[in-house]
């Protein structure tokens, strides 16, 4: 079946409801795009038997976007571009589903084949996947409005045949959780750590400042990307909401996201406040710092929340040592950290309203940025690198495993995009 447009209305609030599975486990100057009618209008045409989206309902076998930012791209087109989707070009898979390496025209974003112009991440749903229509929509709805440096870039997007996929920039470097915490992955340093942090910071904060905010509500080491400089991106729009407006503080909503990054507060009461999204930034810091993930069963007893465990370390400079990461070797400046794990404690407030705003914590970690490793910790490094190399290079030496963790339930690849989420537990 070819394209089938029907006429387009204004596009609804993304849907948010779904149901709990447990889970143990600058350059430029923020541009929003100029004016209302860039918006995505999203169809919403009567219900056609071909599929069905979030809970049952029934929805249309394919659709149209109408905004001046996105490519409209065939299947047939998506599907030269991925080599049929074969499983060789295969970045990552999540809950929405796969996500394809494809090829591009580098100015145009026309298809072409394989090897030629530029690469880019097709996101292909599956079609028993419970997320669907809404949250591709959520996607568009955001992606397609917004423009900066700290985003993910969506080029287009495909609505056909009961097939919802989704065309962005491709991210050579995959996500920080790869390099934080997967078997063989390229070690962070420090100042490269702290970039990510403040890539992200950069981005978050736009979208809180904006003219409607916007809360991000899935903010995780997975859902930043990184190109091949390691300027971090923000990506997977799917669970974005619009925050309070009137006056009011907060959004009540169904409960979805990811367990472990989730504020308390909206895991007690469905109340979605902006600095709701400053608490995952906080976890994502403390994982960022330590090298570990914020949830690891496999992790010693009273260790298995990395909050929870690393808490008590956090306000102490001394005790702080014990849970910085093994891979930074050092090779860091303990003001820095210190100023970093203080950060953590005020992002991890129980109270959203006791939490720095985003651009506050993009000014700390800027400033902290410049911090640099006093002449005594340098020689003191460089004489631990050099006991290192030789622990190394004696018989019998061997290498254990980084951090003991469990692998990601979703996928085990750099992924060009980031996963869709894990719903949280009840």
């Amino acid at each position: 079946m070819g394209n089938c447009w029907p006429s387009p209305v204004v596009n609804h609030s993304p849907g948010t409801t779904k149901h709990y599975n447990p889970v143990p486990n600058n350059d430029a100057r923020n541009e929003q795009s100029k004016s209302t009618e860039n918006r995505a209008s999203l169809p919403l045409p009567p219900p056609a038997k071909e599929g069905r989206g979030v809970a049952g309902e029934e929805v249309p076998p394919c659709g149209r976007i109408v905004t001046p930012n996105l490519r409209s791209y065939t299947y047939a087109e998506l599907k030269a571009a991925t080599k049929n989707f074969r499983p060789d070009t295969v970045l990552g898979e999540g809950g929405f589903g796969r996500v394809f390496k494809g090829w591009v025209d580098e100015k145009t974003h026309a298809p072409s084949k394989a090897g030629v112009g530029v690469p880019v991440a097709v996101k292909k749903s599956n079609p028993d996947s419970s997320q669907g229509l809404k949250e591709w929509q959520a996607e568009v709805k955001f992606l397609g409005k917004f423009s900066h440096p700290n985003l993910v870039k969506l080029l287009g997007y495909c609505w056909e045949d009961g097939q919802f996929l989704l065309v962005y920039e491709y991210m050579q470097k995959g996500s920080l959780e790869s390099h934080l915490f997967r078997k063989g992955a390229e070690s962070l340093t420090w100042d490269t750590r702290l970039k990510i942090a403040i890539g992200a910071a950069q981005g978050l904060a736009f979208l809180h400042t904006t003219e409607k905010q916007v809360i991000y509500r899935d903010f995780k080491s997975s859902n930043i990307l990184l190109d091949g400089d390691f300027n971090a991106k923000l990506s997977d729009f799917g669970l974005a909401k619009l925050g309070p407006v009137d006056g009011d503080s907060h959004v009540t909503t169904g409960i979805v996201g990811t367990y472990g990054y989730a504020a308390p507060e909206y895991m007690a009461t469905g109340h979605l406040y902006v600095r709701s999204d400053v608490y995952g930034f906080g976890v994502v810091l403390l994982e960022i710092l330590a090298g570990q993930r914020v949830l690891d069963m496999e992790r010693a007893t009273g260790q298995h929340n990395l909050v929870d465990w690393a808490r008590p370390f956090l306000p102490d400079q001394k005790k702080l040592k014990k849970i910085m990461d093994p891979q930074l070797a050092d090779q860091y400046p303990s003001k820095a950290a210190f100023q970093i794990a203080e950060l953590i404690l005020r992002c991890l407030e129980s109270d959203p309203k006791n939490r720095p705003p985003m651009e506050e914590v993009l000014e700390a970690l800027q400033k902290i940025q410049a911090i640099k490793m006093k002449p005594k910790e340098l020689k003191a490094s460089a004489k631990q690198k050099q006991t290192a190399q030789r622990h190394q290079q004696s018989p019998g030496n061997y290498h254990h495993h980084r951090h003991g963790h469990t692998q990601s339930p979703v996928h085990h690849k750099n992924d060009g995009v980031a996963r869709a989420k894990r719903p949280l537990t009840s």
